[in-house]
Parts: structure tokens; sequence; C-alpha cells
């Protein structure tokens, strides 16, 4: 992948790099649920307090920390990941002015092992999500080290692929999608609200790959040989079967809450293919 203008500008980003505001949890509806599930099943131990979070539960917040040495820390993926996050609101401005409406944007977190938002903590072990309750996306960048060593997903357009997935969750709350959500809550069935939560991600990913298509057609980036085998190496790795199945050996379709890897990757290329912000509403396919 080869920036040709990308932007820099950190008027919507927050550097908590270095700094710890105590030892808490959470989850965003991202991509970081995948990985929790992941870290529970490979490793065993309790991350109870991280579903609890998820489910609106509370946590228990310790003394918070601060190393000024870790203040720059992974400085090229701060920059690189600044620069997709940077690219993807000037997308998704112009996507919003063409369909009549005005795009507010989100903000940046990078952050080191701890941070707090409004869902709660932010663990490094969680991986990036988005927080709709204060409209960030949080990061703590040795994520995109684990994603190429720990799921066999190098290179950058699988960074990029990841936080234009976690802005796609900020379209999701801009359109209201995530309080319907919400709504559906205790009000269905698990294996019910478990597809709809399927539908939500999958359509961040399209979204994901909507955003590579105008970055191309606007001349912020150009693609090189391998960066989209790069964005769908990370699609197949966070898939609910890949993990499933590296987890346990089986899996569970019923408890699916982010999409196969096969789907994952399909979406994000029909985003990428067609370019059409119309033919994201995976809530109305039939086929996923």
């Amino acid at each position: 992948m080869k920036w040709i203008n990308r932007n820099d500008d950190e008027s919507n980003y927050e550097d908590r790099r270095g700094m710890s505001t105590g030892r808490k949890v959470a989850m965003g509806g991202g991509i970081g649920t995948i990985i929790m599930l992941a870290l529970y099943l490979f490793t065993g131990q309790d991350f109870s307090p991280l579903l609890e979070v998820f489910n609106g539960g509370s946590t228990t917040q310790t003394e918070a920390t601060v190393d000024p040495s870790r203040a720059k820390e992974n400085e090229d993926l701060k920059v690189f990941s600044l620069g997709v996050f940077n690219s993807a609101n000037d997308v998704w401005t112009e996507i919003f002015r063409r369909e009549g409406s005005e795009y507010r944007k989100p903000v940046f977190v990078t952050f080191t092992d701890y941070t707090t938002s409004e869902c709660g903590g932010a663990s490094e072990q969680v991986g990036p999500f988005y927080c709709p309750g204060d409209e960030k996306v949080y990061m703590d960048l040795d994520f995109f080290h684990k994603l190429a060593s720990q799921y066999n997903a190098p290179g950058e357009l699988a960074i990029a692929y990841v936080t234009a997935h976690e802005v796609g969750h900020h379209i999701q709350k801009l359109l209201g999608l995530t309080d319907k959500m919400q709504n559906y809550r205790g009000r269905v069935s698990e294996t019910q609200y478990n597809d709809l939560s399927v539908r939500l991600e999958l359509q961040a990913d399209f979204y994901a790959g909507l955003w590579l298509h105008y970055a191309v057609k606007m001349g912020t980036l150009a693609l090189e040989p391998g960066d989209i085998e790069s964005a769908l190496g990370a699609a197949n790795a966070v898939g609910d079967d890949t993990i499933q199945k590296q987890a346990q050996g089986y899996v569970v379709p019923d408890s699916f809450t982010h999409g196969t890897a096969d789907q994952r990757m399909r979406w994000f290329m029909k985003g990428y293919r067609t370019g059409d912000f119309n033919q994201g509403n995976t809530f109305n396919a039939t086929t996923l």
C-alpha cells in the first residue's frame, strides 16, 4: 500500500500512549469481542469481567500508572493507522454529503495497556473497539503485532482493514443502527440476537471495503501487489469459524457474533468492488 496524499491531521486524535488510567477492561462491539473470546478459549483465564462490561456490567479500577518512556511507542503504527482513520473520515464526509447529510467525525484514541472509555475500561487484551457512548475508536497499537504474529495476518492493509472496520461502527451509530441493536437485547432469543450481531459486523466489513474503494478513487493511496490479500487475511483471521476451530476444533454456528471468515471476506470485497453505499444493507440480505 502506497500513500499518495496521506492526511496526518491530529484534530480528532487523542494520544494516551504511556498512560494508564486503571486496570479496567471492556468490550466495544468490534473486532475486540472475538479476540477476547479467543484469549479465553486459548488460555483458560477468567475473562468474565469483559463479558460483564459488554453486557452493561461494572468493572473494578486499580491505581493509575504513568510510563513516559512508552509515550511514543509504536510511532510508525500510530502514523499509519491515523492516516487510515483520517482517510476514512474524508471518505465518509463525501459519502454523507452525497446522501444529503452532514458527517460527524469520531475521535481516534491510542493507548498503552489500559485506559477508560464511556463503555467502561479498555485493555490491550481486548483489541481495537469502537465505543458508541463517546464516539471514539480505541486502539492499543500492540494489537497489530499480534495480528501479524498470532493470527497470521501481516501487512499494512490488514491494519487498514481493522481501522476502517471500527470507523464503520461509527457510521452505524450515526445511522441509528447501534441503538436499534440495543433495543433488541433481551427482546429476542440469543440465537436471533447473535444473527443481528453478525449482520452488524458484516456491514462494518462492507464499510471497510467501501472506504478502500473511495480512498483509491480519491487518490489518497494506491494499492500494491499483495495488499488485498493482506486485508482478506485479517478478515479471515477474525472469522468466528476460524477462531473456534483453532480454539476448540469445531464450530458452533448459533454462537457466531461476527460472521464466518468467508462472510467477512466477501462483504469486505463487496464494498471494495461496488463502491455502492446502498448495497451494504446486511440486515435486508437474504443470504450473508
